[in-house]
Formats: structure tokens, C-alpha cells, sequence
């Protein structure tokens, strides 16, 4: 069994006098990520250590301590908080929470793709988190799903700040490249600089990822994926993913812009964005704009005349009429005159003040049908509800209940279950008016179809019959040895939905994403070969190697591998598992017994060997034919006579300090002897 502490020597150890590490939980390019205990608070910490070969790096140092700093100010329910930082000896570490869970990478891993509906929930809580860094003058710069943490209790944060920096000392140039490849920004990699837009451009790769199930651009060679990024337009989502809805296309496209001045500021901007398209795509309707009240001034012609009568010049002693009939007719004539100028001005006021009195009440009229019409009768708008994975028939009695018609259209559908409304047609949101026909698209689910055998093809050859069963690849291609399928083929293929395994083929349905197995070779043959030669051939495939049994063989040298065992028990064995090797400590040894001490007979020393052999039946040594020394006058056989003949050595012999020969079971005890016959 592989020894733990060799494998980690910080597991178990009491860092600071406060911290107990427990387990490994995560380990990256400047650090690895620690579950342990707060002896002091009693709760469990995520501990971050960083490698001990940087420890030395005064920058990398920095940097890390610098990660604590930022975080530090950071005080957001979407942002993870950093408790304490500090060194032991010579090890650098931060005190951060910690959330079990998942990462969105485990979660791209698991699924493939996102729908549009949880690719705005969780990126909703990420640029809130990011936004309340770059509030307080924080470019994250190393912007990933690996760093987007969501916990079992339903929490989305933002973690991993190691390479933050202040907005003020971020856009400076000369600086080395920093951060995933994948997500660098086009200023990033030409130029090094880096501000609060680096980020965005980065949100927006994570969304173009979360909605497809791939990076953007791709290449065997970091340099060919960063000259991608540094020349070419991130193209719609829509292209990979038809389910994606256009203003989602559009803010990709607006977060993803080469020109770092056609993007938005800041994450705050690009978050109100994203509140915008969360209601369109929800289904929201737009607010009703206030109408306009206006002041209507009144013409000149719509003004009431007033006639007014000149007064009459005052009466003089040369001007007053003389008195006598003619004199009264002129003066009642005047009078007359006058009346009947009052009463004509009279007449054409009250006339044009019904005529007024009349229009107002037809205006008034008009616009109390014009608003029934339009407010309750027939020609009312209503907004098109929000129906898309509704059962059927509750979707058709919403759209009753809002006055609209509805019709029915069978389609099949990757996203959308069974029985469910796929989309309809206006879609949500619009406003039609009463009576309108609404088309609404009801899910068959995934279309039947026919998958080729998977099994022994080529990764190429495999991607392509799944891409032409109009079905999705797996993100993450799981490597495996195989005694039995050559490298670089197909081992298994499985469905990412339920698991099912589709290595043969046959009936399937369209849409699924499909996981690939691809053998890497088979395990170096390392059984019967010196342990270093063992080692480097399990270095050179990319295995580890631990210490398994120490065995005796009688067959294979001391010092050399007996058995090569997988340590995850039968499972596939992957690149970096560890093979536990048994390792021969040679032959069993039993002490040689002693014959030839005081010169017995040829006779007792084969009475001594069988005692002995009886005692030890695992030793069984073998008497080989003596060896005469001397004269041996009548040529007799010692082993015939063995009583006439007295040993005098035997090989193998004790060693020269006098301590008996070790040698393995059924080795052969070769004595010599002398004729002793008295004779006379």
C-alpha cells in the first residue's frame, strides 16, 4: 500500500500551532488547496498552501500575499472570504471558507452545456461578485470556471484571487503573461495589459463555454489558441447551441470585443446588462411608458367675440337734439338700432357656445370608445405568457386566460422534456392583440436515431460519427490504459444524461452529449525487471509508483519487481494513478548445519543432516557425493560404508566469524571425507 505521508507530508500535520490539515482538496500552479480544522473557532477552513518550490520566488510570494490583501477587502456574499494569512517556517499559506461542493468546471464536465435560463443565474451572482472588486479597484486577471465555486447549499462565489492586482497598477505593460490561456483577452496577449475590461472579456468566454459545452477557439498549441484570441471575433453561441436566444447572442458578442473600448467598463455595467436580458429571455414584459400629458393653447379663432359697443359722445348744449318729431323718430331710430345690434351679438354668442358644447361632447365620446376599444375590447393588447416547459395543456388554458388563440405544433426538441412547450410563436413577452393566434411548439422529446459502433474507432473518427448523429462530444475526453485497445482509440463511450453505455451503437436519440474513454497504451510490463528500471518506465507513461509487498522468490532476484498492482483496486487505471509494485527480497535463507564439527563419521553426520531436516522442513538441505581425501586403499564408496569414513569439511562452511552459512531451501551440502578403517 502507497504510505500517505510519503505522498503528501503536510496531511495530518498542525500548521501554526491552530490549523489541522485533514485532506487534500485541489492543487494548481502556485498552490494547493487543504480541507482542515480551526482548533481555535472549531470549523472547518479551506487552507491555501502555496508550493514550497516558490516559496523561494520573492515575486510569486508577493503575489500570494497579495491574493490575501484583495480578497480581504472584499466583503460580498458572491466573493469567498479570507480569514487569515500567515507562514510557517518556510511555508506560505492562506485561511480561507470553506464551501463544499462543486466548481462550474465540474459542472461543464458533468453536463456539457448549460441551459440560457442557468447560464443568467450563475453569472448573475459571478459579476456581482466581480463587480464589487472592480468597485473597490480589483482586476481579478485569471477569470475561469475552475475559480467559480458552487456550494451544495445552493451559494455561487468567485474564488482564487492570486492574481489580482489594482486597477491603478494593472494596466501597465512589460508584465508577464498571467492566466489561462483559454481566457485571455486579445490586449492580454499582445501587449500585456490588463484592466477591468481584461475581466469582462473573460466572463464572456465563461458564457460562450457555458452555453456551447467549448471554448471559443481551440488548438493543440497555447500560441495557436492566443493568436486566436488576439485576431480573430468570437462568433455567436447560436451557431453551436440554436437554443441560445439572440440577446444573449449579443451580450457575448459585446463582452467578447477585440477593441477593449467596445466593451463594457466595468462588470457592474455588463451586470445591468445581463438584468435586461434576464427579463427578455424570462419572458418579461417591457414597463409601459407614461403618457404624456400636454397643454393645448387656444387659437384666436377658438375664442369667444365680444362685441363692444362704442359709448355715445356726451351730450353738449350745440350737440343736444332739438326737440319735435323729427327729432324723436332720429332718436327712436337709434334706439331700435342699437337694440338690434345686442340682440344679433347676443344670439351669435349663444349660438357658438352650443356649437362648442357639442364638439367637446363628441371628443369626449370618441375617446371613451377609443379606449374601451383599445383598453378592453377588441383591440386590447395582451402579452404573450411565458409558457416554455409548461405542460401542454396548462400552457393552452394561460393563453385562453389572456384572450389569445393557440395552436398546436409537435416538435422535437434537445432541451425541453416530453409534453412540454418547447417555444412559441410570438414568443414570450410580445404584445398582440385579443384574439391573436399564438403557435405553440409542444416537445416529443429527444428525435429517435442510429448511432455507429464507438468502440476500437479513432478519437477523430469517433467525434465525427457523433457530430454527423447530430449529438454532442464530451468537453473532457477520459484517458485511460488499455492492454486491449491501441492508443489513441476508442475504449467506451458513454451518455452523459443517464449513463448509459453506447460503445456498440445501435438505437439512440439526437442531442445527447456523449462521453469519450480513449486508451493511452497499455501499462508498461514492469514485473521481472530491477526496481529503477521499473520506476522510469512507469515515469516515462506518466504513472506514479508506490511501494506494495516486500515478498521472498526463489525465482526472481532480490531487488526486483514480483507483481505490478493498480492502487484504485480493478479500476481503470489513468495518467498520474499510482501502481503499487511488490518487490522480490530474494530466496528464504536457513542457517547451513554444522557436519564436519569434531570429525564424525560419514554416518553420523547423514544421521545430523536428517535430524535437522526433520526440524526445519522448509530448509530440506541435500547431501551431494562426498569427496574422498587421501588414500583410500580397498576403493570403497563412502556413501556404501559410510562408518569407515570421518568428515573432515564441508561446503558450504561457517563463515569466517563463525556464524553458519545462509543458503536456500534444497541446497546441496558437498562434505569430504577420509578413510578410517583400523586396521591390524
Amino acid at each position: 500500500m502507497t504510505n500517505t505521508s510519503q505522498t503528501d507530508p503536510l496531511l495530518g500535520r498542525l500548521i501554526d500551532g491552530r490549523y489541522q490539515v485533514r485532506s487534500r482538496i485541489a492543487r494548481g500552479g502556485m498552490a494547493t488547496v487543504y480541507l482542515a480544522t480551526d482548533l481555535r473557532l472549531e470549523r472547518r477552513v479551506a487552507l491555501k498552501v502555496m508550493h514550497s518550490h516558490l516559496a523561494d520566488d520573492t515575486n510569486f510570494k508577493n503575489r500570494f500575499v497579495q491574493e490575501a490583501r484583495s480578497t480581504a477587502r472584499l466583503a460580498h456574499p458572491n466573493v469567498v472570504n479570507v480569514f487569515d494569512q500567515g507562514q510557517d517556517e518556510d511555508m506560505a499559506y492562506l485561511v480561507m471558507e470553506y464551501l463544499p461542493g462543486i466548481t462550474l468546471r465540474d459542472l461543464l464536465r458533468d453536463y456539457g452545456k448549460l441551459t440560457p435560463e442557468q447560464t443568467i443565474d450563475i453569472m448573475e451572482a459571478v459579476l456581482a461578485g466581480l463587480a464589487a472588486a472592480h468597485r473597490a479597484g480589483i482586476v481579478h486577471r485569471d477569470l475561469k470556471p475552475e475559480n467559480v465555486l458552487l456550494a451544495d447549499d445552493g451559494r455561487i462565489k468567485l474564488g482564487d484571487f492570486g492574481l489580482a492586482r489594482a486597477a491603478a497598477n494593472a494596466t501597465g505593460t512589460g508584465q508577464a503573461l498571467l492566466g489561462t490561456i483559454a481566457y485571455l483577452s486579445p490586449e492580454l496577449v499582445t501587449r500585456g495589459v490588463a484592466d477591468t475590461r481584461s475581466d469582462i472579456y473573460a466572463i464572456g468566454i465563461m458564457i460562450y463555454e457555458m452555453l456551447t459545452g467549448e471554448q471559443p477557439f481551440q488548438g493543440e498549441q497555447p500560441m495557436q489558441i492566443a493568436y486566436q484570441h488576439a485576431n480573430d471575433t468570437v462568433p455567436r453561441p447560436s451557431l453551436k447551441n440554436p437554443l441560445v436566444p439572440p440577446p444573449l447572442d449579443d451580450l457575448v458578442l459585446w463582452a467578447t470585443n477585440r477593441d477593449p473600448e467596445q466593451r463594457p467598463s466595468d462588470a457592474r455595467t455588463l451586470l445591468d446588462k445581463l438584468y435586461e436580458v434576464a427579463r427578455s429571455v424570462h419572458g418579461g414584459v417591457p414597463d409601459a411608458g407614461l403618457d404624456v400629458t400636454r397643454v393645448i393653447t387656444p387659437t384666436p379663432n377658438d375664442t369667444l367675440a365680444t362685441t363692444v359697443l362704442p359709448s355715445p359722445a356726451p351730450l353738449t348744449a350745440a350737440s343736444a337734439p332739438l326737440a319735435g318729431p323729427a327729432t324723436q323718430v332720429r332718436s327712436e331710430a337709434t334706439a331700435t338700432d342699437a337694440v338690434s345690434k345686442l340682440a344679433a351679438v347676443s344670439r351669435h354668442r349663444r349660438g357658438r357656445g352650443w356649437w362648442l358644447f357639442g364638439v367637446l361632447l363628441l371628443i369626449a365620446a370618441l375617446a371613451a370608445a377609443t379606449g374601451w376599444y383599445f383598453g378592453a375590447g377588441p383591440g386590447a393588447l395582451v402579452a404573450v405568457p411565458k409558457v416554455i416547459q409548461s405542460p401542454v395543456d396548462v400552457a393552452m388554458a394561460q393563453l385562453k386566460s389572456s384572450s389569445l388563440t393557440a395552436s398546436q405544433r409537435p416538435v422535437y426538441s434537445c432541451a425541453v422534456p416530453q409534453g412540454q412547450v418547447a417555444a412559441t410563436t410570438p414568443a414570450a413577452g410580445r404584445l398582440l392583440h385579443k384574439g391573436t393566434k399564438v403557435t405553440v411548439d409542444v416537445s416529443r422529446g429527444h428525435q429517435p436515431n442510429q448511432i455507429p459502433k464507438l468502440g476500437g474507432l479513432t478519437l477523430d473518427a469517433a467525434k465525427s460519427a457523433i457530430t454527423d448523429a447530430r449529438s454532442l462530444v464530451g468537453t473532457s475526453i477520459d484517458e485511460q490504459f488499455s492492454s486491449t485497445v491501441g492508443s489513441g482509440d476508442v475504449i467506451a463511450a458513454t451518455r452523459a444524461s443517464d449513463g448509459k453505455d453506447i460503445t456498440a451503437g445501435g438505437a439512440y436519440t439526437q442531442c445527447d452529449t456523449i462521453n469519450l474513454a480513449v486508451s493511452v497504451g497499455a501499462v508498461p510490463s514492469v514485473v521481472n525487471k530491477p526496481l529503477g528500471d521499473a520506476q522510469a518506465a512507469l515515469r516515462k507513461a506518466n504513472l506514479k509508483w508506490g511501494q506494495g509487498q516486500a515478498e521472498h522468490s526463489a525465482t526472481v532476484p532480490k531487488g526486483w519487481v514480483i507483481a505490478a498492482t493498480p492502487a484504485n483496486q480493478g479500476g481503470p487505471v489513468r495518467p498520474n494513478d499510482t501502481i503499487l509494485l511488490d518487490v522480490s527480497q530474494g530466496p528464504v535463507l536457513y542457517p547451513v548445519p554444522d557436519l564436519a564439527g569434531g570429525n564424525p563419521s560419514l554416518q553420523d553426520a547423514i544421521a545430523s543432516l536428517k535430524t535437522y531436516n526433520d526440524a526445519n522442513p522448509n530448509a530440506q538441505f541435500v547431501l551431494d557425493t562426498p569427496k574422498v581425501k587421501g588414500a583410500n586403499p580397498f576403493g570403497l564408496k563412502p556413501t556404501d560404508y559410510p562408518q569407515y569414513f570421518k568428515v573432515v569439511s564441508q561446503t558450504p562452511d561457517k563463515a569466517s566469524d563463525g556464524t553458519p552459512a545462509q543458503e536456500q531451501k534444497g541446497t546441496k551440502i558437498t562434505l569430504t571425507v577420509s578413510f578410517d578403517f583400523p586396521l591390524g
